[in-house]
Protein backbone atom coordinates (compact mmCIF):
# COMPACT_ATOMS: atom_id res chain seq x y z
CA UNK A 1 0.00 0.00 0.00
CA UNK A 2 1.11 3.69 -0.78
CA UNK A 3 1.31 5.57 2.03
CA UNK A 4 1.37 9.41 1.79
CA UNK A 5 1.50 12.31 4.45
CA UNK A 6 -0.79 15.36 3.23
CA UNK A 7 0.42 18.55 4.82
CA UNK A 8 -2.72 21.21 4.51
CA UNK A 9 -1.89 24.86 5.37
CA UNK A 10 -5.32 25.99 7.79
CA UNK A 11 -6.74 29.70 7.15
CA UNK A 12 -8.24 29.36 3.63
CA UNK A 13 -7.08 25.85 3.26
CA UNK A 14 -8.47 23.32 5.70
CA UNK A 15 -11.24 26.25 6.67
CA UNK A 16 -12.83 28.69 4.77
CA UNK A 17 -11.93 31.53 7.03
CA UNK A 18 -9.05 33.41 7.95
CA UNK A 19 -9.06 32.53 12.21
CA UNK A 20 -6.95 36.32 12.53
CA UNK A 21 -9.88 37.96 11.30
CA UNK A 22 -12.51 36.22 13.11
CA UNK A 23 -10.93 37.34 16.23
CA UNK A 24 -10.16 41.04 14.76
CA UNK A 25 -14.09 40.99 14.56
CA UNK A 26 -14.34 40.58 17.79
CA UNK A 27 -11.64 43.85 18.91
CA UNK A 28 -13.29 45.71 16.09
CA UNK A 29 -9.68 45.57 13.99
CA UNK A 30 -11.07 43.77 11.13
CA UNK A 31 -10.08 46.51 8.58
CA UNK A 32 -6.39 46.70 9.66
CA UNK A 33 -6.09 43.53 9.66
CA UNK A 34 -7.34 42.05 7.06
CA UNK A 35 -5.17 44.83 4.95
CA UNK A 36 -2.03 43.40 6.64
CA UNK A 37 -3.29 39.81 5.48
CA UNK A 38 -3.45 40.67 2.43
CA UNK A 39 -0.28 42.43 1.98
CA UNK A 40 1.47 39.35 3.39
CA UNK A 41 -0.12 36.75 0.95
CA UNK A 42 0.98 38.12 -1.82
CA UNK A 43 4.61 38.21 -0.35
CA UNK A 44 4.89 42.21 -0.27
CA UNK A 45 5.42 41.93 3.53
CA UNK A 46 7.35 39.47 5.88
CA UNK A 47 5.44 37.05 7.76
CA UNK A 48 6.31 36.95 10.99
CA UNK A 49 6.84 41.17 10.96
CA UNK A 50 2.82 41.07 9.74
CA UNK A 51 1.91 38.41 12.10
CA UNK A 52 2.97 40.01 15.28
CA UNK A 53 1.35 43.40 14.01
CA UNK A 54 -1.96 41.96 13.37
CA UNK A 55 -2.30 40.11 17.04
CA UNK A 56 -1.27 43.47 18.20
CA UNK A 57 -4.39 44.50 17.68
CA UNK A 58 -5.95 41.83 19.64
CA UNK A 59 -4.80 43.04 22.90
CA UNK A 60 -7.42 42.91 25.72
CA UNK A 61 -9.77 40.93 24.24
CA UNK A 62 -10.97 37.54 26.83
CA UNK A 63 -10.29 34.42 26.49
CA UNK A 64 -13.57 33.14 25.82
CA UNK A 65 -13.52 34.69 22.62
CA UNK A 66 -11.42 31.45 21.48
CA UNK A 67 -14.65 29.42 21.94
CA UNK A 68 -17.20 32.02 20.23
CA UNK A 69 -14.83 32.18 16.98
CA UNK A 70 -14.44 28.68 17.12
CA UNK A 71 -18.28 28.03 16.56
CA UNK A 72 -17.57 29.89 13.41
CA UNK A 73 -15.14 27.87 12.04
CA UNK A 74 -16.55 26.67 8.48
CA UNK A 75 -14.10 23.06 7.78
CA UNK A 76 -13.57 23.53 3.74
CA UNK A 77 -16.12 21.36 2.01
CA UNK A 78 -14.66 17.61 1.29
CA UNK A 79 -12.18 18.05 3.87
CA UNK A 80 -13.65 14.93 5.89
CA UNK A 81 -13.64 12.92 2.42
CA UNK A 82 -10.23 13.51 2.24
CA UNK A 83 -8.91 12.90 5.69
CA UNK A 84 -11.36 9.93 5.74
CA UNK A 85 -10.03 8.78 2.06
CA UNK A 86 -6.23 9.28 3.11
CA UNK A 87 -6.83 7.31 6.71
CA UNK A 88 -8.34 4.14 4.82
CA UNK A 89 -4.91 3.76 2.64
CA UNK A 90 -2.54 3.85 5.39
CA UNK A 91 -1.66 7.56 5.08
CA UNK A 92 -0.92 10.75 7.45
CA UNK A 93 -2.65 14.20 7.39
CA UNK A 94 -0.79 17.43 9.14
CA UNK A 95 -2.14 20.72 9.30
CA UNK A 96 0.71 23.60 9.51
CA UNK A 97 -0.61 26.72 10.64
CA UNK A 98 0.34 30.34 10.48
CA UNK A 99 -2.74 30.75 12.86
CA UNK A 100 -3.16 29.79 16.30
CA UNK A 101 -3.28 26.42 18.43
CA UNK A 102 -6.34 27.94 20.69
CA UNK A 103 -8.51 27.62 17.50
CA UNK A 104 -6.54 24.56 15.65
CA UNK A 105 -6.42 22.41 18.43
CA UNK A 106 -10.09 21.52 19.06
CA UNK A 107 -10.42 21.32 15.10
CA UNK A 108 -7.42 18.54 14.93
CA UNK A 109 -9.56 16.48 17.17
CA UNK A 110 -12.77 17.24 15.61
CA UNK A 111 -11.14 16.14 11.95
CA UNK A 112 -8.97 13.33 13.62
CA UNK A 113 -5.84 15.20 12.25
CA UNK A 114 -2.52 13.11 12.69
CA UNK A 115 -0.20 16.60 13.28
CA UNK A 116 -0.90 19.86 14.08
CA UNK A 117 1.11 22.99 14.62
CA UNK A 118 0.30 26.39 15.07
CA UNK A 119 0.79 29.94 16.96
CA UNK A 120 0.63 30.51 20.03
CA UNK A 121 -0.94 33.56 21.56
CA UNK A 122 -0.10 34.96 24.84
CA UNK A 123 -2.79 35.01 27.70
CA UNK A 124 -2.42 36.87 31.06
CA UNK A 125 -5.25 37.37 33.40
CA UNK A 126 -7.62 36.05 30.91
CA UNK A 127 -6.92 38.17 28.74
CA UNK A 128 -5.01 38.45 25.37
CA UNK A 129 -1.69 40.37 25.71
CA UNK A 130 -1.45 41.43 21.76
CA UNK A 131 1.96 38.91 21.79
CA UNK A 132 2.90 35.36 20.84
CA UNK A 133 4.50 32.59 23.38
CA UNK A 134 7.11 30.49 21.53
CA UNK A 135 8.87 30.49 17.81
CA UNK A 136 6.72 32.28 14.83
CA UNK A 137 5.20 29.88 12.04
CA UNK A 138 6.59 31.27 9.42
CA UNK A 139 7.02 29.31 6.06
CA UNK A 140 10.73 27.57 7.29
CA UNK A 141 8.71 26.87 9.82
CA UNK A 142 6.22 25.27 7.98
CA UNK A 143 8.76 23.36 5.48
CA UNK A 144 10.51 22.07 8.72
CA UNK A 145 6.81 20.23 10.31
CA UNK A 146 6.86 18.52 6.63
CA UNK A 147 10.31 17.19 7.07
CA UNK A 148 9.80 16.31 10.63
CA UNK A 149 6.35 14.76 10.49
CA UNK A 150 7.50 12.77 7.58
CA UNK A 151 10.20 11.29 9.16
CA UNK A 152 8.28 10.46 12.09
CA UNK A 153 5.78 8.47 10.25
CA UNK A 154 8.78 6.82 8.15
CA UNK A 155 7.40 8.38 4.35
CA UNK A 156 9.74 9.55 1.85
CA UNK A 157 9.91 13.36 1.15
CA UNK A 158 8.88 11.99 -2.43
CA UNK A 159 5.75 10.73 -0.91
CA UNK A 160 4.67 13.91 0.45
CA UNK A 161 2.24 16.23 -0.87
CA UNK A 162 1.87 20.07 0.63
CA UNK A 163 -1.35 21.81 -0.10
CA UNK A 164 -1.87 25.43 0.50
CA UNK A 165 -2.98 28.97 -0.85
CA UNK A 166 -0.37 31.80 -0.39
CA UNK A 167 3.00 32.66 0.15
CA UNK A 168 3.69 31.65 3.40
CA UNK A 169 3.09 28.01 2.26
CA UNK A 170 5.89 27.97 -0.69
CA UNK A 171 8.57 26.60 1.25
CA UNK A 172 6.50 23.74 2.17
CA UNK A 173 5.68 23.05 -1.41
CA UNK A 174 8.93 23.28 -2.57
CA UNK A 175 10.23 20.71 -0.04
CA UNK A 176 7.00 18.39 -0.98
CA UNK A 177 7.06 15.91 -3.43
CA UNK A 178 4.11 17.40 -4.95
CA UNK A 179 2.32 20.50 -4.53
CA UNK A 180 -0.70 21.59 -4.56
CA UNK A 181 -2.27 25.04 -5.07
CA UNK A 182 -5.93 25.22 -3.25
CA UNK A 183 -7.53 28.40 -4.58
CA UNK A 184 -4.89 30.07 -4.24
CA UNK A 185 -3.02 33.05 -5.28
CA UNK A 186 -1.36 33.46 -8.41
CA UNK A 187 2.49 33.51 -7.21
CA UNK A 188 1.33 30.15 -5.47
CA UNK A 189 -0.76 28.62 -9.00
CA UNK A 190 2.73 29.57 -10.79
CA UNK A 191 5.00 27.62 -8.74
CA UNK A 192 2.65 24.58 -7.56
CA UNK A 193 2.70 20.14 -9.62
CA UNK A 194 -1.23 20.94 -9.26
CA UNK A 195 -3.58 23.46 -9.17
CA UNK A 196 -6.99 22.68 -8.06
CA UNK A 197 -9.74 25.73 -8.38
CA UNK A 198 -12.89 24.18 -6.81
CA UNK A 199 -13.80 24.46 -3.07
CA UNK A 200 -13.49 20.94 -2.50
CA UNK A 201 -10.55 19.14 -0.65
CA UNK A 202 -11.70 15.89 -1.82
CA UNK A 203 -10.31 16.62 -5.10
CA UNK A 204 -6.87 16.07 -3.53
CA UNK A 205 -7.85 12.31 -3.59
CA UNK A 206 -8.03 11.48 -7.49
CA UNK A 207 -4.82 13.50 -7.58
CA UNK A 208 -3.35 10.68 -5.61
CA UNK A 209 -4.95 8.13 -7.11
CA UNK A 210 -7.16 7.10 -4.09
CA UNK A 211 -10.16 7.90 -5.94
CA UNK A 212 -11.58 7.64 -9.21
Amino acid sequence: MTRFLVVLDADSTLIEDEVIELLADAAGSRPEVQAVTERAMRGELDFAESLVERVKTLAGLPTSVFADVGRLIRPTPGVHELIAGLHAHGSRVGVVSGGFHELLDPLAGLLALDHWRANRLEVSDGRLTGGLVGPIIDAEAKAAALREWAAADGIALARTVAVGDGANDLRMMDQAGLSIAFNAKPLVKAGADVVIDVCDLSQVLPVLGLRG
